[in-house]
């Protein structure tokens, strides 16, 4: 994977101008529904803790959030658990990447490989930890199926109270302690949700959560207003296993606020925080929720509410009190960040017992390590979130080793041991819908399925698909782990590095225990020493410099390395809980020692100064600490990595001091941002982003200096974002999701020579990339190849996946209720419109003409009932009227020249459809469609669909098919005819004949406005439109059709995104950032970093050095340039460089404008040679140059003495 080549943020501030597996799901029957007063079985309470005032609940659930009941079947068999873990596994999840470019597919593939090979397995498991037995009411094992509850609305109000007070709390305890054992009793006298229901629902499958009504019980959904983004990455599946797990998290320090941050966000049950320590002042190094204020507070206590408001659908508790057994065992998942090692011990063996998964971990200086234990029988039902790979067959061998070849020589992209199943083969019946088959690979296009011997003849067709099995593995508990340790190695050029840390980390807890709690004093060699005798007795094979180093910064903590084991931490939970992804197994250690100052930090520069940077200042110093007050950096988008980004720069006083941030991001905050964008609340949405960004930051440290701007990156912001404003900035900070707004920054950057970190981030994979002056690449050294698009051919005629007609049905969006509107307003409000038309090359213009014809005067409707009639005309014409017509011209039996059937492999026979008024998707297509047009032309909508129905009946439809219409068969056609690249002219007559109707009879008074495609509005009939559209067309061709979350994801070319991937890769960002502050410069300090939270995988590299390039034996480059001063002429600039230089300018250009070529007409060159070089740049670009402009760019092409072309740098020409 190049350096230089990144996954997309999520953040949209700053954009330029710019099946699941084919399995069987095993249908469980619908438990017999119990009466009113009986309600509460699926929702039985539970007391959540000892009860008592120190349990602070803050109940925030809203009706229609991810309330659960789940309807049990006792007696499933192990095949039928084996097809609902199948089934489960990937039935509504995106591939990560599937709108990522082609090259970053292939990056993250490539990335990824080596570690996804390790997690494929042929052990398949219906047993998991996941699935755990319920502890009173249940014992009998039983397969749950998750159904989600929306409150009714007589609950509504009643679920949304926050409790705040010990009083009220108290009250709550009690209320549930009291009907926990009741299974008709629903808290009747309790107004808020009690902190219940926790006993037996550990686990993804278990009881519903508590309801405050009995109605609850009656079915709802995820909200996929709010997690979008999300249900991208996890799927619905997952999700629900999720929003049914309790977590317990110990130790809210700055790494337990992350995770906690973290899970909330993700959508679980319920967290509770655990805390027995009070808030201290070195706490608030990155601790965000927490304040001068607080200190002396409790930090679960103290942190709560703010915890709370981040998700109301999760119930988020405080617990104070020790961590006995018989509160451990309300929890399906137990985080532990802040406990000794007899603690770890204790709990970690009460957890392995009780199948509770237990994650350890800490974050100490710039060390981290986390340890996971999720039972000995946990499984995975994906294992990489990647979407089921699919391939269409040309033939399948009928033997003992049945060969499988794909059509048309097409990778199948399968992996030795895979599982696939198969549909649509021909002859060979027995394939389709069969059992998962496991494959061995034989090369990229062929595979083999075993014996086929007794199967049918093969015949035609086919599709292969990949089925995602599920996987066992079995967790050492921690005391077996401690002595048998596993690592999950990140850094290669580290490899030893974890054994010793292992070692380190054990150590420590017995040196706190000689030295009555006390860590290893900051930067003190005694103690240092003391520390390495201690590791030395319990391991002689270590690192005893990484051993002494550890111990010197081991007392301290900073903000972004938090940031980014939080968010690991975190990943793990969501994973424990719903059986996505790989698991880490065991252990993994981190170290980001490169961060310290080159020339280390002496012992009386890290003592504490009483300051909130006082942990900081224990790993880096007092005079670093200085160094980042002084900095000035720019965060480029305030959406997931800008707040990230912003938290982090806040949290290390970056800034405070004669330094200051600068955000900017032209964006308002809509619902969806709320699951990653931590920053913002509910009450925000509709406020500008960076504005609202920084006054969070400020909340969070006072001492913060941020200016937030709410403008686009670009051109057109070039007088704010000036070269005197780069020139005052140390570093910018990219938080994008755009290519072009990435190659901008990039050129500034490179211009104003200044350090760069690029992060972007695609589900759960993300990368980082830091650009340092004078010795890296930039972003723009290598770039991505153009985006794979489908061709036009296919689209038109001959599509085969839901892709295509998806695709096909976003630009009958565009066309009909976009460009056309479009064209027909434009000719309403320009005059000059139909001059400007006619000078378009081919047949363009008389096209758009014919549209405006069409819009103002042929179609223009008047009532919505000519809208219904249009809506249905346009049905026939696409679904049966030129269906019929490519069947005319191709019938069923067509045959080619070499006698094959016209209609096989990719090209799939479509059938016409019949409208029936009756078909809700035939309906839906109507009704969106008249509304939409309605609405273009200002017309009230109607939106009640019986009422279309009445008026869709009385509309008659008739066809004919025409001889002599071409159809395209091959791309290169079908493009030149989509190009209008025809041989024949224009006829001039129709055009001046359509301009002569428009003149005589549009009505230049009309009202029209374009469409623009909007995906997140679910009133605006968008989706509605395209999803009725492309299920259609996918019905005409035999196309699996898309549910509209799928849909929903393709056609609006959606970032698939959460809110871990985001804090790791916003983590590892600002580590970088510290380096670059610290005045680092030497490659081997820096590191690229590359994740994929779903494998796991980490992986760091240095990045790679800037091309190098010579003239005259002179070596440069990209950060080299000529430095010219002006004012001279066009002659004075040309003789400048022939005489200093030796090079001869042959071509000279700035931007797009040519300002001297060799060939130039003489006239011309004349002309311009004794012109000052501004004057030129003026006449040619037709511009003027803006007073912020300091300097201008040029481009220069030259020769040698030798008369031989020569690369040379770009020139630097400062204005006078």
């Amino acid at each position: 994977m190049s350096s230089g080549q990144h996954l997309v943020a999520d953040s949209p501030a700053c954009s330029s101008t710019d099946h699941s597996p084919v399995a069987k799901k095993r249908r469980l029957e619908k438990a017999t529904a119990e009466e009113a007063g009986g309600a509460a079985s699926s929702s039985s309470s539970s007391s959540s803790g000892d009860g008592g005032s120190n349990n602070n609940t803050y109940e925030n659930h809203k009706a229609g959030g991810i309330h659960i009941s789940s309807k049990s079947q006792s007696g499933t068999t192990a095949e039928q658990q084996l097809e609902l873990c199948v089934s489960s596994s990937t039935s509504d999840t995106c591939a990560l990447n599937a709108n990522a470019t082609g090259s970053e597919r292939e990056r993250a593939s490539e990335v990824a490989a080596k570690a996804k090979a390790k997690a494929n397995s042929d052990d398949v498991s219906t047993s998991s930890a996941v699935e755990k037995e319920s502890s009173s009411n249940r014992p009998e094992k039983q397969q749950q199926r998750n159904c989600l509850d929306t409150e009714a609305s007589s609950a509504s109000s009643s679920s949304t109270t926050t409790t705040t007070t010990s009083a009220s709390n108290s009250s709550n305890n009690s209320n549930s302690n009291s009907n926990s054992n009741s299974k008709s009793n629903v808290s009747s006298s309790n107004n808020n949700n009690s902190s219940s229901a926790n006993t037996n629902n550990r686990h993804p499958g278990g009881a519903s959560m508590a309801s405050n009504n009995a109605a609850a019980a009656a079915g709802g959904d995820i909200d996929e207003s709010l997690y979008s983004r999300q249900l991208y990455v996890l799927g619905h599946d997952a999700m629900r296993r999720m929003a049914n797990s309790d977590i317990l998290l110990s130790g809210l320090g700055g790494l337990g606020l992350e995770i906690a941050k973290n899970v909330i966000l993700g959508g679980v049950k319920s967290i509770t925080l655990h805390d027995t320590a009070t808030c201290g002042r070195n706490d608030l190094s990155s601790q965000f929720y927490l304040t001068e204020a607080d200190i002396g507070k409790n930090r679960a206590e103290a942190s709560c509410a703010q915890l709370a408001e981040l998700n109301s659908y999760v119930r988020t508790n405080s617990h104070t009190e020790p961590l006995t057994e018989d509160f451990l065992e309300q929890y399906r998942v137990v985080v532990l960040t802040n406990s000794d090692s007899e603690e770890q011990q204790r709990i970690a063996k009460i957890a392995h017992e009780k199948n509770i998964a237990l994650i350890i971990a800490e974050t100490r200086g710039l060390f981290a390590k986390v340890f996971c234990d999720f039972g000995e029988n946990f499984t995975i039902y994906d294992q990489d979130g990647a979407q089921p790979v699919s391939t269409m067959i040309a033939s399948v061998t009928h033997d003992a080793q049945g060969v499988v070849t794909c059509l048309d020589e097409t990778r199948h992209g399968f992996n030795d041991g895979d599982y696939v199943t198969f549909s649509e083969v021909q002859g060979m019946q027995e394939l389709n819908g069969c059992q998962p088959i496991k494959i061995t690979v034989l090369g990229p296009y062929t595979f083999s399925i075993g014996d086929t011997s007794k199967f049918g003849e093969y015949k035609s067709g086919g599709v292969a698909t990949q089925v995602k099995m599920p996987k066992t593995i079995t967790f050492k508990s921690l005391e077996q782990a401690t002595e048998e340790p596993e690592f999950l190695i990140s850094d290669f050029a580290k490899l030893d590095a974890p054994a010793t840390l292992h070692v380190a980390f054990n150590s420590l807890s017995c040196y706190k225990r000689n030295n009555d709690g006390a860590l290893p004093r900051p930067w003190n060699e005694e103690d240092a020493n003391n520390f390495l005798q201690l590791c030395r007795a319990s391991n002689t094979d270590i690192d005893e410099k990484l051993v002494l180093q550890f111990a010197k910064i081991c007392s301290g903590n900073t903000c972004p390395l938090d940031a980014a084991i939080g968010g690991v931490v975190a990943q793990e939970v969501l994973k424990a809980c719903s059986g996505k992804f790989t698991p880490i197994f065991q252990w993994f250690y981190y170290d980001a020692l490169e961060c310290l100052p080159a020339e280390g930090v002496e012992e009386a520069d890290a003592q504490p100064l009483g300051s909130r940077y006082d942990a900081q200042i224990a790993i880096f110093g007092r005079k670093f600490q200085e160094q980042l007050a002084d900095a000035k950096w720019f965060i480029v988008g305030a959406g997931a990595i800008g707040c990230e980004l912003l938290k982090n720069f806040g949290m290390l006083g970056l800034g405070v001091g004669n330094g200051q941030i600068f955000v900017t991001d032209m964006d308002l905050i809509e619902k969806s941002n709320l699951n990653r964008q931590f920053l913002f609340r509910p009450h925000d949405v509709q406020k500008p982003k960076a504005l609202t960004a920084a006054a969070a930051i400020q909340r969070m440290n006072p001492d913060v200096k941020v200016t937030a701007h709410e403008l686009r990156v670009g051109a057109e912001t070039e007088k704010v974002f000036s070269e005197d404003f780069f020139g005052k900035l140390d570093g910018v900070a990219n938080a994008l999701d755009n290519v072009d707004a990435r190659i901008y920054m990039d050129r500034k950057c490179i211009f104003n020579r200044i350090p760069l970190v690029e992060t972007g981030t695609l589900g759960t994979m993300g990368n980082v990339q830091v650009i340092v002056p004078f010795a890296t690449e930039s972003y723009s050294s290598s770039q991505d190849p153009p985006e794979k698009s489908i061709p036009i051919c296919t689209l038109k005629n001959f599509p085969n996946a839901i892709e295509h007609t998806l695709q096909w049905a976003r630009d009958a969006f565009e066309g009909v209720f976009k460009q056309s509107a479009e064209n027909a307003a434009q000719y309403i409000a320009d005059p000059q419109f139909t001059e400007r038309i006619a000078k378009l090359p081919g047949i363009q213009p008389l096209e758009i003409l014919d549209s405006i014809k069409k819009a103002l005067i042929d179609d223009k409707p008047k009532t919505f009932s000519q809208c219904v009639e249009w809506a249905r005309l346009h049905w026939e014409d696409q679904y049966a009227n030129q269906i019929k017509q490519l069947l005319f011209n191709f019938p069923p039996d067509q045959v080619t020249s070499s006698g094959q059937p016209f209609w096989s492999g990719p090209k799939r026979c479509p059938d016409p459809l019949v409208f029936d008024v009756n078909d809700p998707m035939h309906l839906d297509y109507v009704y969106a469609a008249a509304n939409l047009r309605a609405e273009v032309y200002g017309i009230d909508q109607v939106r009640s669909r019986e009422k279309i129905a009445e008026l869709v009946q009385q509309i008659k439809a008739k066809f004919k098919p025409r001889s002599g219409v071409k159809i395209e068969t091959n791309e290169a056609a079908a493009a030149a005819s989509a190009n209008n690249f025809d041989d024949g002219e224009v006829d001039q007559d129709r055009v001046d004949k359509i301009i002569t109707e428009l003149l005589k009879h549009a009505d230049k008074n009309s009202k029209i406005s374009p469409l623009e495609f909007e995906k997140d509005d679910d009133n605006n009939l968008h989706m509605d439109f395209i999803v009725a559209c492309s299920n259609l067309r996918a019905t005409n061709y035999k196309i699996q059709p898309a549910d509209r979350h799928k849909s929903k994801l393709i056609a609006g070319k959606i970032i698939p995104a959460i809110a871990t991937t985001t804090s790791v890769l916003s983590g590892l960002a600002v580590l970088e950032v510290i380096k670059l502050i610290a005045g680092h410069r030497d490659l081997e300090k820096f590191k690229n970093a590359f994740v994929n939270l779903a494998l796991p995988f980490m992986a760091f590299s240095e990045p790679l050095p800037a091309a190098k390039n010579t003239y005259y034996g002179k070596e440069w480059t990209l950060w080299d340039r000529f430095e010219v001063t002006g004012e001279l002429t066009l002659q004075e600039f040309l003789s400048y460089f022939e005489d200093k230089e030796k090079l001869k300018i042959t071509m000279l250009s700035q931007g797009v404008s040519m300002l001297y070529s060799f060939f130039m007409p003489k006239a011309k060159c004349s002309e311009r040679l004794p012109l000052p070089m501004s004057e030129v740049v003026r006449r040619v670009s037709k511009r003027r140059i803006e007073s912020h402009e300091r300097s201008l760019v040029f481009e220069i092409c030259c020769n040698d003495v030798e008369g031989e072309d020569v690369e040379v740098p770009y020139v630097r020409y400062t204005l006078p």
